[in-house]
């Protein structure tokens, strides 16, 4: 007979009617109205980002001499000059005046003050590699997206700061980069470990590098001697297809000019000791 069905055995989770889904803990309720608070300040954060980014300046026309001046760089040189050289005395050897043209300035960092030794040897404009979040400080954020600062990620993966950096050298500008990421503050004679970038653009755009090192750390009423190196050319790496391994050989190689300057200043200033002393 047709209503003599034989029965079938069934799983008992495809037999079970849809359940409903257990009441949230106020714990549970609490955390994801959390997370969906933090999820639209990010976005917030993000939209407000994107839009200064998009209003600030990064390419500088050149004078009729070839300059590219940055005339709020210029202000705040003039500005800051004497406090830094009364507060922070400093005095610079080596290569200390830049010609026009495009240059990588390479250094290691103490201080937020290390940003003016670099300035102090053009008075061209030259745009520094600082961490994003700085484009967006409430004052310091409007006056480094008019002076052409160029925004990194701290992991150091962002495609887009080396983008930006390469258009700058293409047209004919100077950018300053502090390889270690962060100011050192370990007390040590080392420098912090370095983050690639600096090898990888001299290359890419055959970009001389202004090496410079501070050589103590600088203290109020103490004088910081910098030291600046003749520019490197990484000429042996141009045109030609690089591995890894390569541009890692080439930034090892920039670190190690860094050691190099600083043990080579000492040794001068250990020599003139010994000659006064005689």
């Amino acid at each position: 007979m047709e209503n003599d069905r034989i029965p079938v055995e069934t799983n008992g989770e495809e037999n079970a009617a849809p359940s409903s889904k257990a009441p949230l803990s106020k714990g549970e309720k609490k955390r994801l109205k959390e997370e969906e608070k933090l999820r639209k300040k990010e976005e917030k954060r993000k939209k407000k980002w994107a839009k200064q980014s998009a209003k600030r300046k990064l390419l500088f026309p050149a004078d009729k001499k070839g300059r590219h001046k940055i005339r709020l760089m210029d202000v705040l040189r003039i500005l800051f000059y004497p406090v830094h050289a009364i507060v922070y005395p400093f005095k610079m050897y080596g290569y200390k005046k830049v010609g026009i043209g495009p240059y990588i300035y390479f250094g290691n960092h103490y201080c937020l003050w290390d940003i003016f030794y670099p300035a102090h040897t053009t008075w061209e404009g030259i745009h520094y590699v600082a961490k994003e979040s700085i484009l967006h400080a409430p004052v310091v954020g409007h006056w480094a997206r008019n002076v052409g600062v160029i925004g990194a990620m701290r992991d150091g993966s962002d495609v887009r700061t080396v983008m930006e950096c390469i258009k700058v050298l293409k047209n004919g500008e100077k950018i300053s980069m502090f390889p270690e990421g962060t100011r050192n503050k370990t007390g040590s004679d080392d420098f912090l470990p370095f983050r690639a970038g600096t090898a990888l653009l001299a290359i890419k755009t055959k970009t001389p590098v202004i090496p410079f090192v501070i050589c103590n750390r600088p203290r109020v009423f103490h004088r910081t001697h910098v030291v600046f190196g003749e520019p490197v050319e990484l000429s042996e790496y141009y045109d030609k297809k690089l591995t890894s391994a390569d541009y890692e050989e080439a930034e090892e190689k920039l670190k190690q000019r860094l050691y190099d300057l600083r043990a080579e200043h000492r040794r001068m200033l250990e020599e003139k000791k010994k000659k006064k002393k005689k």
